[in-house]
């Protein structure tokens, strides 16, 4: 039975092969056109190097450190450096991007052009995204779809390779400076914000230390007045301080090392905004990522003549799971 059932399928595949062919022809014609109808996605890719500015020949020990890659396991190294992939991950950043404008595009919002961009090209079974009325969902909106498309990443020797793709050629470059952008400014103001705290500390250490050396000058007047008298022989005498000189002393000792820690605070201060530089800037000639057209049309030809040849052979098919069924019940 099962010999005569493959041979009848054979037989009825043999029969129908031109119809089977021409079906799998219009499946490859159809998916060869829809290769050619999906929008080319335009990709731009930038590296990022980052420069100490308080060293201009920087080992690779700084980048690490600036780069926040010294402890996998903390967010924050001591250099006040954050993990760079994360960051550029991070919702807050995606979303001051997408509230940037672009006079190019009519002064309008990333975000809002984003999600022009994908109500224009989505697909017909995906809902279109309404614009949103206020800036808070205008930003999460345009991050969201934003999320997708960066591809942030670290290359062996450490540096920031940052891949920004999308359908609009306008924003292939524009997008990716500004995320640079973005991620330059974070970095300065986590320096700036790291080193202001550390003077203003030294600073209130030194005008501590200064009180306490005030107190030490008035308490020595103090018992100078007190304690001064005349001898017979006209010699005047004084009660020994030698504790009040040991203190003073080592207080003086401190202020003269925060002092030293001050100036040097307030050198790391001016010196702390760091330079990200661009070595491979997002410009054209772009990488172009579209579907194959003549794979689209290889798989369409595939499924349209297995689809064929299955609709040809499910009476056949039918009939022999129904016979089978009826031996199996009678037996």
């Amino acid at each position: 039975m099962a010999n005569q059932f493959i041979k009848d399928i054979l037989l009825k595949i043999f029969r129908l092969r031109t119809l089977i062919l021409i079906t799998g022809i219009l499946f490859s014609a159809a998916m060869f056109f829809y290769a050619k109808l999906v929008p080319v996605v335009y990709s731009s890719k930038s590296t990022v190097f980052p420069l100490n500015s308080s060293n201009d020949n920087v080992s690779s020990n700084a980048i690490t450190n600036l780069l926040g890659l010294t402890d996998a396991t903390k967010s924050f190294s001591p250099e006040a450096s954050i993990n760079i992939i994360e960051l550029a991950k991070s919702r807050n950043t995606r979303e001051a991007v997408v509230m940037e404008r672009l006079p190019e595009i009519g002064n309008k919002p990333i975000a809002e052009i984003l999600i022009d961009n994908y109500n224009k090209n989505k697909s017909f079974f995906s809902a279109s995204i309404k614009m949103p009325q206020t800036p808070a969902a205008l930003a999460a909106a345009g991050a969201e779809l934003l999320e997708g498309d960066v591809t942030p990443k670290l290359n062996k020797n450490g540096i920031l390779e940052l891949t920004y793709n999308s359908t609009n050629l306008l924003l292939v470059s524009k997008v990716n400076y500004i995320f640079i952008d973005k991620i330059a400014g974070f970095y300065r103001e986590l320096k700036i914000k790291k080193a202001l705290l550390d003077y203003n500390f030294i600073v209130a250490k030194v005008d501590s230390l200064d009180k306490v050396l005030s107190a030490l000058d008035g308490k020595t007047v103090g018992i100078s007045n007190k304690t001064l008298f005349v001898s017979p022989d006209k010699l005047l005498y004084q009660m020994p301080k030698e504790n009040l000189a040991t203190e003073k002393n080592r207080i003086l000792q401190q202020r003269t090392a925060s002092t030293n820690n001050r100036e040097d605070a307030l050198w790391r201060l001016q010196k702390a905004t760091p330079v990200i530089e661009i070595l491979d800037k997002p410009e054209p000639p772009f990488d172009i990522i579209r579907p194959s057209a003549v794979m689209y049309a290889l798989i369409g030809l595939i499924v349209g003549m297995l689809s064929a040849i299955i609709v040809s052979i499910s009476t056949i098919s039918y009939r022999y799971v129904k016979d089978e069924c009826k031996k199996y019940l009678l037996s």
